[in-house]
């Protein structure tokens, strides 16, 4: 009677565990389903891994403008530059897995640093979710108007005679930027002297005030002194021209054949966040990337648009990181 009576009682228990369990889960499915359905329903951070006023910052205001004016609800940037772009990549990384975080990572933040650092606080592909590729940066190397040079030969020519005391100013060690640069010198045979920034804003400002001899990054924080007259551009990074400035010639062109660094930049979320948060946020920013005003406002600044999906972002993005784990090690480049 003793074994019946037990027998019957787990059977309730199990009965009554049951329909709890199955009550909790209807709930969470109810309220995921909801946020979901309600996304965005609050602010929107896009978390920039540089200074205001650089080739990435531009990017993310230009697409935040347009999204909140979609979505009816705050999207603003917020920059946290440093450690080479990782200090913003891990603060998204680590923030909360719903959408309300994102962060517009680059070659750096996402290519190029879990090959350069030893010790790194996050992985690209295992800690975000890509949601799509915002954009190709044409880098570009440029000097002071009255810098003794027509061209990058002649460019390299004066930097092989100073011995290596020349300095370059770029966006960061282990950055695009960098690196370009670096792999360019090699192919040159020419040494420089390599000082690294934290944003593009600076190095445009060094070069301008002829307190850096040469700079290279991307041709969006630099187009405006140029087309003014305050600094002297000798070559793009790109395979191609650009459409901001079609005049300027490439490295490829000027004794490289088949030279090409380009950095890039895109949209990442957090691990974890749900795939048709991700989905809507990618749908709505390829939308926004590709209204007509807001084309010609980047292809004016020599930045073209990609809009990916997440997919097609997810396949770039193993293939970049194989790209500059090679670029790391022709370097020699290292950090801590």
């Amino acid at each position: 009677m003793i074994r019946i009576a037990m027998t019957k009682l787990s059977r309730v228990l199990f009965f009554t565990l049951s329909l709890c369990l199955w009550f909790q889960c209807s709930m969470g499915n109810a309220q995921t389903a909801t946020a979901i359905d309600n996304y965005p329903s609050k602010a929107v951070k896009i978390v920039v891994p540089f200074t205001p006023g650089g080739a990435t910052d531009i990017t993310a205001r230009i697409v935040a403008e347009k999204l909140q004016a979609k979505w009816g609800q705050p999207v603003y940037v917020e920059n946290k530059p440093g450690g080479g772009s990782n200090i913003g990549a891990d603060y998204v990384a680590k923030s909360p897995p719903d959408g309300y975080t994102l962060v517009l990572g680059v070659t750096g933040s996402h290519g190029i640093n879990v090959s350069l650092y030893k010790k790194m606080p996050y992985h690209p592909i295992r800690d975000f979710e890509p949601i799509t590729q915002a954009t190709m940066y044409p880098n570009v190397i440029f000097t002071h108007p009255s810098f003794p040079a027509n061209n990058l030969q002649e460019l390299l020519a004066l930097a092989k005679k100073s011995n290596g005391n020349m300095p370059f100013g770029h966006d960061g060690t282990g950055t695009g930027s960098h690196l370009t640069m670096e792999l360019l010198l090699h192919k040159a045979n020419v040494k420089m002297q390599s000082v690294p920034y934290k944003g593009s804003s600076p190095i445009v400002a060094d070069v301008m005030g002829n307190q850096l001899s040469v700079g290279i990054t991307g041709i969006t924080s630099v187009i405006s002194a140029y087309k003014a007259g305050k600094v002297k551009i000798f070559a793009l990074t790109s395979l191609n021209r650009s459409s901001a400035a079609p005049e300027l010639p490439t490295v490829a062109e000027q004794g490289f054949p088949g030279f090409s660094g380009e950095p890039w930049s895109g949209f990442f979320a957090p691990k974890g966040t749900p795939k048709p948060i991700v989905n809507k946020i990618a749908n709505d920013m390829i939308e926004v990337m590709k209204m007509p005003d807001v084309v010609k406002r980047m292809n004016d600044l020599g930045t073209p648009l990609v809009a990916s999906r997440p997919e097609e972002f997810a396949v770039f993005l193993a293939k970049e990181i194989d790209k500059w784990a090679e670029a790391v090690k022709v370097s020699g480049a290292t950090e801590e």
